[in-house]
């Protein structure tokens, strides 16, 4: 039998990708190792390797297919052997053999017939069938994964349709039915079943004449961070802690440094904001954590996300035991790892875990804000724009430059005190940057 060749998982979080590009053809040898495809995710375009050898006997998934679930076929290998006729009855096999096709149907010969509606408030024999309506079953949507596929890339509305199919079931005639005679659309963006970010409560289209306004699809990185940050939001009870940090020695430092860097070398500010995190983080360890529910994962290095802006979403690439780091390395690791990931070159173990993040939008002239905690961490700072402010020094009023940073901390895993301290922590090191060597 042709081995299947299935849309990899290349990250913990990959739900589906982009098959970008294809790097064989039908009837080219391939042998394990070799890059046969280049698959995007929601962060990066990745090269997907061969784990057999053989020649490849079918292409299933085109070039730029979207939306294309983990563990769907892509393609047939032919091994040793084998010919083209093999393929025949594999070929058909990914239309057939969805995860979800046979679940809902292997119960209807010993199902009982629907009961009557039940008075209000009844209570129901444990194990009775929910009744279902338009192919629902209590909250459940029972729909075909050819109609589900189909409603996801027109923007269908599944909720709406009144399914023909087995107890309710919505298939692709239904569908197809809908789009001729006219269907109310998805509030959010088409996407996979269970890869979409929860709509708004309220369908802001009604608020506007037709016409008004341009509907722009989200592609999947936009869907996975809205669905990503609104999961942080509803889970992780956050709180913030805010500070000011003087910066004239960091100005005075970084300019000697960079005066005696070698070429190519060039620190930022934010180089020493992230050295100054890791170092606070091992000073106060009991803050390096994330909350797994039933503990606390306690992190052994400093591994800094530092927030990237791409065109449509961003990235938090890693800095790994960034305390081990002096800030000439810090720096050309950020470098590196900016450029690839605005080229969506990076791999998954640079931008996924991580102990703690930095968000920095004082180059925008921002003075103070707030960031999301990006899970599964525990905390992020987020940094505002180092200007010049009146401070009082021994009664005296003077100038100094003047950052405001505000702590995001997840209350189940770090507490006020807890996030206090870290916050004092960085201050030392940022207002001290000669403490930074010790």
């Amino acid at each position: 039998m042709p081995i299947k060749i299935l849309m990899p998982a290349l990250s913990p979080t990959m739900e589906e990708g982009t098959l970008a590009k294809w790097l064989v053809k039908e009837g080219d040898e391939v042998h394990a190792g070799d890059i046969i495809a280049e698959i995007e995710t929601d962060k990066a375009t990745m090269e997907y390797e061969a784990a057999d050898e053989g020649r490849i006997g079918k292409i299933l998934v085109q070039e730029g297919a979207e939306n294309v679930r983990i563990n769907t076929p892509i393609a047939l290998l032919l091994e040793e052997g084998e010919d083209v006729s093999t393929l025949k009855d594999a070929a058909a096999a990914p239309a057939s053999k969805a995860p979800e096709a046979k679940a809902p149907e292997a119960k209807p010969a010993q199902a009982a017939p629907a009961p009557a509606p039940a008075k209000i408030g009844a209570p129901k024999p444990e194990g009775t069938p929910k009744p279902e309506v338009n192919g629902h079953e209590g909250a459940r949507l029972f729909a075909s994964p050819l109609a589900r596929r189909i409603a996801a890339d027109k923007g269908v509305d599944l909720s709406s349709l009144t399914g023909t199919g087995p107890r309710g079931r919505v298939v692709k005639a239904d569908v197809e039915k809908a789009l001729k005679e006219g269907v109310p659309q998805k509030a959010a963006a088409p996407a996979s079943t269970g890869a979409a970010a929860p709509g708004p409560a309220i369908d802001p289209r009604k608020f506007y004449e037709d016409g008004s306004y341009e509907e722009v699809p989200l592609d999947n990185m936009r869907r996975t961070i809205a669905r990503r940050l609104a999961q942080a939001m509803q889970e992780i009870p956050h709180y913030y802690l805010t500070i000011d940090c003087e910066i004239d020695e960091v100005l005075k430092a970084r300019k000697v440094l960079n005066e005696r860097a070698p070429e190519g070398v060039k620190l930022s500010v934010n180089d020493f904001i992230i050295r100054a995190s890791a170092l606070a983080l091992k000073q106060v360890p009991d803050a390096n954590v994330s909350f797994a529910g039933t503990a606390l994962l306690k992190h052994k290095h400093a591994d800094i996300g530092i927030a990237v802006a791409l065109e449509g979403g961003l990235i938090t690439p890693i800095v790994k035991a960034a305390e081990t780091k002096g800030l000439a390395q810090i720096s050309s690791e950020v470098k590196d790892l900016a450029e690839r990931a605005k080229a969506k070159k990076l791999k998954p173990t640079e931008y996924e875990g991580g102990s703690f993040s930095i968000s920095n939008l004082g180059m925008f002239g921002i003075k103070e804000f707030t960031a999301v905690i990006n899970p599964p961490q525990a905390a992020i700072l987020a940094v505002g724009k180092g200007e010049e402010r009146a401070v009082v020094r021994g009664g005296k009023l003077e100038v100094a430059n003047v950052m405001t940073v505000t702590l995001s901390c997840d209350h189940r895993a770090i507490d006020g005190a807890l996030g206090a301290r870290l916050l004092e922590a960085f201050r030392g090191y940022i207002e001290y940057p000669a403490s930074m060597l010790l």
